[in-house]
C-alpha cells in the first residue's frame, strides 16, 4: 500500500515539467488512446488549465483507476472548460452527459445554496481550520446536501487555495480602494454579495472567458489564487496584486448519480479511493505553489501588496454580510462553521 501511494504522489517535476509544456503549446496526452473498448467510458471534466495541479492529480487517479480495474473504466479528462463553461458542465453533470466533474463550492451553490458555506468572506484564518472544517462536520453536513441534489461527491474536498485580488488599474490597500471597483467574480451569488458589500461593482463572468474580459477592459480586476493567475497568465493584464486572502476556494470532485450507481461497488471503491487520494496530493502542491510563485510573478512584472485582514472583515460585518449570510444558510449550517472559524462578527 505504501508503493501505491508513493507512485500516487505529485512532484515539483511534475508541475514544472506539465508547466512548461502548457506555456510552449506542447501537447500532453490527458485523454488516453485505448485499443479496446473499456466496459465503463466516463468523461472529466474542470475550468482549470491544463497545467493545474488539479489536472495531473486527475491524470494520475485515471491512470491508476485504469490500471486497478483491469482496464473496466476509463476517465477521459477535458481540461480548461473544454465542455463549456462552469453552468454548461453543471448542467451536463446533472444530465449525465458528463460524468465527473469538479468545481467550486461557490459555483456549485446556484444549485445547492449550502455548498458556499466553505466560502464565507475571512472566515478561516489558516488552512489548519480549513481542513478541520471540511474534512469534518461541515464537510460532511454539504456532502449530504450535494447528494439530496442528485450528485455524489467524493469525501475529500480539492484544494484552489486562498483568493487574491489584483488590478490593471490601482493596488488594492484598503476595503476603501474596492469603492467602485470593476471586478470580474464567477458565476455565484456570494462573490457578488462580498463585493457589494465593499462597494465594488462585480461582474460575473465565466472563467473562460476571464482573460478577454481583462484585456478588453470589461473589468478592471478579478481574484483568483496566485497559481492560476500563474497558469492561466493572468498576469499578462493584470499589473497589480493584494494579497488579500479575503476567501478559501475549493473544489469538490461530483459524479453523477446515475453513472456512479452503474459502477460496481468494487469499481466504486476503486475510484473513490485514488479520486480521495489524489486530492490529498493535489493539497500538498496547490498550497506549495500558491506559497511559492510570487517571486516568479513579481519577475514578470506584477507588483504586490499585502492588506490588514481585520479592516476587511470590519468592513463586512458593519455592512450587515455575515448577519444575512447566517440568515440565509441557516442555523445548523451556521453553527457547524463557527465551529471551526469562531465567531463571525
Amino acid at each position: 500500500m505504501a508503493h501505491r501511494d508513493e507512485k500516487m504522489k505529485l512532484t515539483r517535476r511534475d508541475i514544472i515539467q506539465t508547466s512548461v509544456a502548457f506555456a510552449t503549446g506542447a501537447p500532453l496526452q490527458l485523454i488516453p488512446s485505448r485499443t479496446e473498448a473499456a466496459e465503463f467510458s466516463y468523461k472529466y471534466g474542470n475550468n482549470v488549465p491544463l497545467s493545474h495541479p488539479i489536472n495531473i492529480a486527475a491524470q494520475k487517479a485515471a491512470d491508476r483507476i485504469k490500471e486497478e480495474s483491469s482496464g473496466r473504466l476509463v476517465i477521459d479528462i477535458f481540461p480548461n472548460s473544454q465542455l463549456g463553461g462552469d453552468t454548461d458542465m453543471l448542467s451536463q453533470i446533472r444530465s449525465g452527459a458528463l460524468e465527473f466533474y469538479s468545481l467550486s463550492g461557490l459555483v456549485l451553490a446556484t444549485l445547492i445554496p449550502t455548498a458556499a458555506i466553505s466560502g464565507i468572506g475571512f472566515a478561516f484564518p489558516n488552512y489548519d481550520r480549513v481542513w478541520q472544517a471540511m474534512d469534518g462536520d461541515l464537510g460532511t453536513y454539504v456532502r449530504t446536501q450535494i447528494e439530496r441534489a442528485g450528485l455524489i461527491a467524493m469525501e475529500r474536498i480539492w484544494d484552489n487555495g486562498y483568493r487574491q485580488i489584483t488590478s490593471s488599474s490601482r493596488p488594492i490597500h484598503s476595503p476603501q480602494d474596492l469603492n467602485g471597483f470593476k471586478i470580474r467574480v464567477p458565476i455565484s451569488p456570494i462573490w457578488t454579495s462580498l463585493f457589494k458589500s465593499f462597494g465594488a461593482s462585480p461582474t460575473p463572468i465565466n472563467f473562460s472567458e476571464t482573460y478577454s474580459a481583462l484585456q478588453t477592459k470589461l473589468v478592471e480586476g478579478q481574484e483568483q489564487p496566485l497559481s492560476i493567475v500563474h497558469i492561466a497568465k493572468l498576469y499578462e493584464v493584470q499589473r497589480y496584486c493584494s494579497l488579500t486572502d479575503h476567501m478559501w476556494d475549493g473544489f469538490w470532485f461530483v459524479a453523477n448519480k446515475g453513472a456512479w450507481r452503474r459502477l460496481p461497488k468494487g469499481l466504486q471503491e476503486i475510484v473513490a479511493r485514488n479520486i480521495d487520494q489524489a486530492a490529498i496530493d493535489e493539497r500538498r502542491q496547490v498550497r506549495w505553489l500558491n506559497e511559492t510563485i510570487s517571486q516568479d510573478l513579481e519577475a514578470k512584472g506584477m507588483i504586490f501588496n499585502r492588506t490588514e485582514t481585520q479592516l476587511f472583515r470590519a468592513t463586512l460585518a458593519k455592512s450587515g454580510f455575515y448577519t444575512e449570510w447566517r440568515q440565509r444558510f441557516g442555523l445548523e449550517a451556521w453553527t457547524l462553521l463557527e465551529k471551526y472559524t469562531g465567531e463571525l462578527v
